[in-house]
C-alpha cells in the first residue's frame, strides 16, 4: 500500500497528554535567523516536522548547492523542560557528526510566529506554520533488513506526515556512523578516507512540502522525485514495514507508530494561554532579549540574503 492507504488502514493512535504545547506539532519553516552579530538570514532553506515524541530538522545553507560536507539534518528524541518553558533534543546520529544546535529552544507565541530564542542570546528564529487541519502521522524507523542477506541494521530516522506536507529522515548504516563518531567533521573524515562521499551522503533528510514529491533534501538527486518508495504494510504487532530499494539494495524498514490523528485541527494561530485569553505572553527575560536585539542592531543592514 502507499501512503494514502496507510494512512487510511491505520488505526488512530492519538496524542495522549503531549508535554510541550499542541501548537508545536506540524511542519514550521524558518522565517528567518538573527544573530547576536546582527546579521539576519532570510534565505536558507530550514525545516522542522514536529511528532508526538520526535522531530525532524533540514537544514541546505547554501540551497540547492549546498556542498556534501555543509548540509544539515537529523533526527532525534523531544523533551519539554515545562519549568522553563524549553524545547530541547536528544540527537544519537545526525547527518553532521557533531550537534552543531546545542542549546535548547525557549519559545514564544505572537500571531503567527513561533520565535525561538537561544537562552544564550546568540540568536532568534522566527517559525512559520505550514501544515492546515488534516492527518498528522508519525513514524519512527528503528531497523533495517536487506532482503539478499537477512542482516538486521539498527538504524534512526522517521517519517512525518503533517497536512499535506511530509519529511523523513533515515540515518547511514551503523558502521558507517561508528567511523563518524571519532572525527571532527565530515570535512575530515573525507579528506582522511574515513569514509566516501556516498557514504557522507547515505543519510537522508528529506522534505515534500504541498504533496508526493521531494522539494528539498541532503541528497540533490532525490529533488523532484517521489518522497516515499516501495510500499507499506501494516503487521500483526502493529509495526508499519515500507518495502523499497535503497541504492539498489533491496530492503524493508521497520517503522513503530508514534502518533496517528486521522484529523489534527493544526492552527496558524497563536495558542490560548491559561484562562482562555488567547495569546501566550512573552516572559521578562525574552522581552529583554527581544528589545536587545532591537536597539543594539537597529539600522544595520547588509545585503546579499544576509541583513
Amino acid at each position: 500500500m502507499k501512503v494514502a492507504d496507510l494512512l487510511a488502514a491505520l488505526p488512530p493512535r492519538p496524542l495522549g497528554a503531549v508535554p510541550f504545547p499542541r501548537h508545536l506539532l506540524g511542519a514550521f519553516r524558518r522565517k528567518s535567523i538573527t544573530f547576536c552579530t546582527g546579521l539576519t538570514d532570510e534565505v536558507t532553506p530550514v525545516y522542522w516536522f514536529q511528532s508526538r515524541s520526535f522531530t525532524l530538522d533540514l537544514r541546505l545553507p547554501g540551497r540547492d548547492d549546498t556542498a556534501l560536507t555543509a548540509r544539515q539534518g537529523w533526527v532525534g528524541d523531544t523533551l519539554w523542560d515545562a519549568q522553563r518553558g524549553e524545547m530541547s533534543w536528544s540527537v544519537a546520529r545526525s547527518y553532521q557528526p557533531r550537534n552543531q544546535w546545542p542549546e535548547p529552544a525557549r519559545l514564544a507565541f505572537i500571531g503567527n510566529s513561533v520565535l525561538e530564542f537561544a537562552p544564550s542570546g546568540a540568536y532568534v528564529e522566527d517559525w512559520r506554520q505550514l501544515a492546515a487541519p488534516g492527518p498528522l502521522l508519525g513514524l519512527r524507523l528503528h531497523l533495517l533488513r536487506e532482503h539478499a542477506t537477512g542482516t538486521d541494521h539498527a538504524m534512526d530516522g522517521g517519517l512525518i506526515v503533517a497536512g499535506a506536507h511530509m519529511a523523513l529522515a533515515r540515518s547511514r548504516l551503523p558502521a558507517i556512523d561508528a567511523a563518524l563518531a571519532t572525527t571532527p567533521s565530515l570535512d575530515h573524515a573525507l579528506a582522511q578516507g574515513i569514509i566516501s562521499a556516498a557514504q557522507i551522503a547515505s543519510y537522508e533528510v528529506s522534505v515534500a512540502l504541498d504533496g508526493a514529491h521531494v522539494t528539498h533534501t541532503t541528497i540533490p538527486a532525490r529533488h523532484g522525485k517521489r518522497l516515499l518508495q516501495g510500499d507499506f504494510a501494516i503487521e500483526a504487532d502493529g509495526q508499519v514495514h515500507q518495502h523499497c530499494t535503497i541504492d539498489s539494495m533491496a530492503c524493508t524498514l521497520v517503522y513503530s507508530l508514534d502518533v496517528h490523528e486521522r484529523c489534527l485541527p493544526l492552527s496558524r494561530r497563536r495558542p490560548p494561554r491559561p484562562g482562555g485569553k488567547p495569546g501566550w505572553r512573552l516572559n521578562a527575560s525574552i522581552w529583554s532579549a527581544m528589545r536587545g536585539f532591537c536597539v543594539e542592531k537597529a539600522g544595520l543592514r547588509i545585503k546579499s540574503g544576509v541583513r
